[in-house]
């Protein structure tokens, strides 16, 4: 599976991405690594990794739509088969939502439904919630509204902060993203509405993946 991967930042989750590519436990080849940010760490780890990166200047065009055209001319280039956003700070258009429907990811520090958007640790701490975590799910044109792939919770501490509780929660999102993109990649993922179902798997990858959740 050739994976397209949109940064905008420093990059944390793609480099999720590419350990567990080369520690064989996703079944990818990262194709590209794509930025609307010309000084994005995101790039330059995928420099460091042979991986082809492209810094797209959201300025020379006219608006988002004519935005993704652009970024769709090279994902289509580097033929990328799912595109995952790692950090990426800009709205994605019915653009590219319509022409990788269901093929693409994204990651969000919440237990979505709930705290969609930027911000979700402290929407979280504001509320007083008792258990947060990180969502993987299909991206749609509402903002972190599509189906479900994953998730992972674990519990608010009393002596919390926004930065120690996104520190704990970045700790899950690099573990179940990878996770995320292998089931799609073992064509196990079927999207029935708002469903996501997953399919049981004997290979041996399955098996090894099922088991890092205990």
């Amino acid at each position: 599976m050739r994976i397209g991967v949109l940064a905008s930042g420093r990059g944390s989750n793609l480099q999720a991405i590419i350990d567990a590519i080369e520690k064989r436990t996703l079944d990818a080849i990262l194709a590209v690594v794509i930025s609307n940010k010309a000084e994005a760490p995101a790039l330059e780890r995928a420099r460091s990794h042979g991986t082809p990166a492209v810094f797209l200047d959201p300025k020379t065009t006219a608006d988002r739509e004519a935005y993704d055209r652009v970024i769709l001319e090279q994902l289509r280039r580097y033929d990328v088969e799912l595109v995952a956003l790692a950090g990426y700070m800009k709205i994605v258009t019915s653009v590219l939502i319509e022409a990788y429907a269901n093929r693409i990811m994204n990651i969000h520090p919440s237990l979505l439904p709930a705290f969609p958007g930027l911000a979700a640790q402290k929407q979280a701490l504001d509320w007083g919630v008792k258990v947060s975590g990180c969502t993987v799910h299909f991206v749609t044109e509402g903002i972190d509204a599509g189906p479900i792939i994953r998730q992972a919770a674990l519990p608010i501490l009393e002596e919390d902060t926004e930065e120690t509780l996104a520190a704990r929660i970045l700790v899950e999102e690099h573990r179940i993203y990878p996770q995320a993109l292998q089931l799609f990649a073992e064509k196990r993922l079927t999207v029935e509405g708002r469903k996501v179902r997953i399919r049981e798997n004997k290979s041996p990858h399955g098996a090894s993946l099922l088991a890092s959740d205990s």
